[in-house]
Parts: structure tokens; C-alpha cells; sequence
């Protein structure tokens, strides 16, 4: 009886949230103008209809778009649990997430005592015309960045997670010496590699994988072509389940872009297009702090990177506009993070005159510019990297930056990596605690990222492939542990954190997937 409940208020959630969206008026027109069609008779209304929006393609579109919010929707809980709850159910973990957020907003709000900067400040007409004129090429013609400095980099966090503990578990009940090893000391539940075996079976040895199948020695008759045509059908039938589940085993580049939108149910409507424009408009009036903080982070990682240099100016335009997308905010309801809250000037207490900064929620720190950097391969046109971006960020990104129990929230990657390690590799694992080179403290700012800038492009697209596949982050964890493994031999030989360090410092020429499926399917139990 408790399913039906709550396979009900799922479906009342759903319906609700979809009844005030572009999507229901635009079916509810439809609906209207094919009364008038001959087809369609009065004896037989109701399943007339239904029959034109089936054929016409209308059901297929509210078919994703109700995909969509099943994996945005929030967690299922107890009636009358408060909101806090929904975010979060543990209370140590909110307690620590609210700590970090002043921590932050702190930071940024004596960043802008000490330089003389306000939050926020409406632009002269002179400087905006100058940026409308300029918007293609920001990159030529930034402010002096040189006081600024980023809020925090991922070693800050880390600090932060180490540091946390569950009040109410008694430690010494552990059942390992070995649980003791790893830097992450709080009980979550996370799965093992029998049970990630079980999860992730479609990248079994025994089945066909971009990223394996497609290279030179590799007839493509034996798996490439086929699967190629099936990718395309499934982009003709515009069907985001299917495409799910397709990429699992890899996306064709060819269909990698299509493929992404139609998981996300990015469609790039007209109505989706006006939006970034007023998000542009918002950006060319005003004139934030955090502006700042994205022309910094974008100098310090993406405008050094071979692959991603060219990219700089989409970089601005997608995250300027994305700091002014008060559409972001719906995603707190499932985040354990609050929006951070500033003053209008002098009124700082005052709660009549609060304002979320920036508008988004989001306060941005150093490689967050990562996020969007490898999607620039995939959409040349900005509206649509911009509502691509803003649905991987809602759905996974932000998990990575905040402090949550949740199975793809940074804290369980942490500790799957360092369990995955314990148990396979427990005399790495040891000599690298025993010199003071914890793996955590070189893998963290791979996860934190989800690989980006550290692989090359075409295999972080083949590792993003499997994230929106299986819908979850885990995968990160695990290629983490795996490119461990894969040079453990090395590893075995060094003698400090630094050499450790040298040693993985290049990931460029790693293959994902290969690593990935050695690790979790030919590695002895």
C-alpha cells in the first residue's frame, strides 16, 4: 500500500510541477486547434485527441519531459518531514554544509570590503554598449584580475570534509583496522564492487563499448556500424529513456550532442533561446563581484589548457549569464546547500532587504569554469551550451561542491574511492599513508571536477557518457581507484607526497574506459 502512496504523490508532484510549464499550454493549444479537424469526433473526443497528440509527436515530448522531472523530483519522505529534511536527511551534514556557506559568503563579502568592490552595481550606459559591442570577444579585453582571488580551490573543502564526524557512531564499532586507514571517517552506505559489478553491468567484458570497440585494430563491422545505426534511431525517435540507456556503452561523437540534449530534454525551444537573452541583457546592465571571480577562474584554468584555450569567450558568456539564472534556485529544494544571502547597502540584518547573491544561488569557486569547458566541443551555438550546462549542473555538478549524504554527492565518492582502494590494493593503500601521501589528497581534485582538465577531451566525453547513463557520479570514484591501480607499481616506489604526485601528474594519455572495466570486472575478489 505504502508504494501506491507514493507512486501517487510522485505523480501529483510531477503533474503539479508541469502544469505551470511552456510545455502545458503548448499541449493544452494543440488540443484545442485539432478539434477542429474532420478526423476528430465528438462520440469519440477523449481518444481522438490523444491519438493526434501521439502521432504528431506531442506525447513523445511530455514523455521526456516527465523522464526529466523524475530525475530532478524530490526525494520521497515522510508527509510531514520538514523542508530541511528533503535537502538533507542527516543532521551533521547540514550542520557542516551551513558552516562551509558562511565560511564562503564571508570570504566574499570581505573580498569586496577589502578591494572596494560593491556586490553588485548597475553598469553606465557607456560600458554597456561597450560590452554589447564586445560580447563575442570578452576574452581580449578583461578587467584587471590581479586582486582578485578565487573564494576557495577544492584543497579548501577537502580540509572540511576530513574534518567530519557523526556525532551519534561509535567508531571503535567498525569491524576493520582498515576502515581507520582513509581520510573520510563518517559511515555512509556505499556499494562494493560485487554490487557495482551488479549496477554497472552493460560495461561487462563481454559487451561492445565506445572506447574500446571503435579503435584502429578493431573492424568496425563487429560493432561500430551496428551500433552507430541504433544511436541514430534512437535521436529519430526522440526518445530520452532510450537514449539513456544507449549511453551507457558510449555515445558516437557524430550523435554525442543530440544524444546529451535529448537525456537532458534540453530541447532549445524558442521560448528557451529568449531566456538566455534576457540573461545576456541581465549581464550587460549589471555589473557583479562574482563577475570577477569567473574572468579569474577562467584565466587560472581554461585559458591555460590546450584543449580548452579557444573556448575562453563561450566560457564567459555561458557563465556570466548563468550567475543571473534565477531558475537555478529551483534546484535547492533537492541540494542540501541555502542559497547565500546578502544586504541591500546599509541595511545588513534587515531581513526586508535580502536578496539571494548572486541570483543564482551560486557562488562560483576556482575550476568551476571546468564544468562547461568540454561541452563547448559538443554546441557552437551558446543557448543551447548554456541550457545544456544549466540541466548537468542542476542534475550532478552541484553534488560535487556540497556537503550531502547522497550516492553522488562528493562526500560518497570520497569514501567509495578510498574503500575501493582499501580492499584491492591494501598495501598501495598502506605505504602511501605510511610516507604521508594520502590518495585522497591527490584524487580529490580529479573528483571534484569529474575529470575535467585532467583527461583528454574525447575520453572525459566517453566518462560524462556513462555519468548521464547510469544517472549517477559514482563512475568517477571508481576511475579514480582505477587509474590508481594502474600505476600501482610506480606508486609502490615512491617515497613522498611530491613523487606521488609526479607520478599521476599526467592523465592526458589515459584510456577510460579500458581502465574502468579492468578494474571492476578483472580484478580478483
Amino acid at each position: 500500500m505504502e508504494d501506491g502512496t507514493d507512486v501517487s504523490l510522485s505523480i501529483a508532484q510531477i503533474v503539479q510541477r508541469l502544469r505551470g510549464s511552456h510545455l502545458h499550454s503548448q499541449l493544452e493549444r494543440q488540443a484545442k486547434d485539432c478539434l477542429h479537424r474532420p478526423e476528430i469526433k465528438l462520440e469519440s473526443l477523449k481518444e481522438d485527441v490523444r491519438s493526434f497528440l501521439r502521432a504528431s509527436g506531442w506525447e513523445k515530448r511530455l514523455q521526456n519531459a516527465v523522464y526529466r522531472e523524475l530525475h530532478v523530483q524530490l526525494p520521497q519522505c515522510h508527509p510531514t518531514a520538514p523542508a530541511e529534511h528533503l535537502k538533507e536527511p542527516l543532521a551533521y551534514m547540514r550542520k557542516a554544509q551551513a558552516s562551509w556557506e558562511k565560511r564562503v559568503l564571508k570570504s566574499l563579502n570581505s573580498m569586496s570590503t577589502e578591494l572596494g568592490v560593491p556586490l553588485a552595481r548597475m553598469r553606465p550606459a557607456g560600458e554597456q554598449k561597450d560590452l554589447t559591442n564586445k560580447w563575442n570577444e570578452m576574452g581580449t579585453d578583461e578587467p584587471d584580475l590581479s586582486r582578485f582571488r578565487p573564494v576557495y580551490a577544492p584543497k579548501d573543502f577537502l580540509e572540511v570534509l576530513i574534518s567530519l564526524r557523526n556525532p551519534n557512531h561509535d567508531s571503535s564499532e567498525d569491524m576493520t583496522v582498515k576502515s581507520h586507514w582513509g581520510l573520510i571517517q563518517v559511515p555512509l552506505n556505499i556499494r562494493d564492487i560485487p554490487q557495482l559489478r551488479q549496477a554497472y553491468s552493460e560495461l561487462n567484458l563481454n559487451n561492445g563499448q565506445l572506447g574500446i570497440d571503435d579503435h584502429a585494430h578493431v573492424h568496425p563491422d563487429l560493432f561500430e556500424n551496428n551500433y552507430v545505426h541504433i544511436g541514430k534511431k534512437v535521436v529519430v525517435e526522440q526518445d530520452s529513456a532510450a537514449a539513456q540507456q544507449y549511453s551507457r556503452r558510449g555515445c558516437p561523437t557524430g550523435l554525442r550532442s543530440d544524444l546529451w540534449a535529448l537525456i537532458l530534454n534540453s530541447t532549445n525551444q524558442p521560448q528557451d533561446v529568449m531566456h538566455y537573452e534576457q540573461l545576456k541583457a541581465g549581464v550587460i546592465q549589471h555589473d557583479l563581484l562574482v563577475d570577477y571571480l569567473i574572468y579569474k577562474d577562467v584565466k587560472l584554468t581554461a585559458s591555460n589548457d590546450d584543449y580548452y584555450f579557444v573556448f575562453e569567450d563561450f566560457l564567459y558568456q555561458v557563465l556570466l549569464c548563468f550567475s543571473r539564472d534565477t531558475a537555478v534556485l529551483e534546484h535547492f529544494k533537492y541540494n542540501s546547500a541555502t542559497p547565500p544571502k546578502s544586504y541591500v547597502h546599509g541595511k545588513v540584518g534587515n531581513e526586508e532587504f535580502a536578496v539571494l547573491y548572486p541570483p543564482n544561488g551560486v557562488i562560483p569557486f576556482h575550476g568551476f569554469s571546468m564544468y562547461v569547458a568540454p561541452l563547448c566541443f559538443l554546441y557552437n551555438e551558446p543557448s543551447k551550451l548554456y541550457s545544456v550546462f544549466r540541466e548537468m549542473y542542476i542534475r550532478y555538478f552541484f553534488r560535487l561542491h556540497s556537503i550531502s549524504s547522497s550516492p553522488s554527492g562528493i562526500v560518497a565518492l570520497c569514501l567509495q574511492f578510498e574503500r575501493l582502494l582499501q580492499a584491492h590494493l591494501p598495501q598501495l593503500f598502506y605505504h602511501l599513508r605510511q610516507i604521508e601521501a594520502q590518495p585522497l589528497r591527490i584524487a580529490f581534485k580529479w573528483m571534484v571536477r569529474a575529470f575535467s582538465g585532467y583527461l583528454s577531451t574525447d575520453q572525459l566525453l566517453l566518462l560524462w557518457d556513462r555519468i548521464l547513463g547510469y544517472d549517477s557520479l559514482e563512475v568517477v570514484a571508481v576511475l579514480a581507484a582505477a587509474v590508481f591501480a594502474f600505476r600501482a607499481e610506480n606508486l609502490m616506489e615512491v617515497t613522498s607526497l611530491a613523487s606521488a604526485e609526479a607520478v599521476l601528474a599526467d592523465l592526458s594519455t589515459l584510456k577510460v574506459m579500458p581502465l574502468i572495466q579492468i578494474f571492476l570486472f578483472a580484478t580478483a575478489i
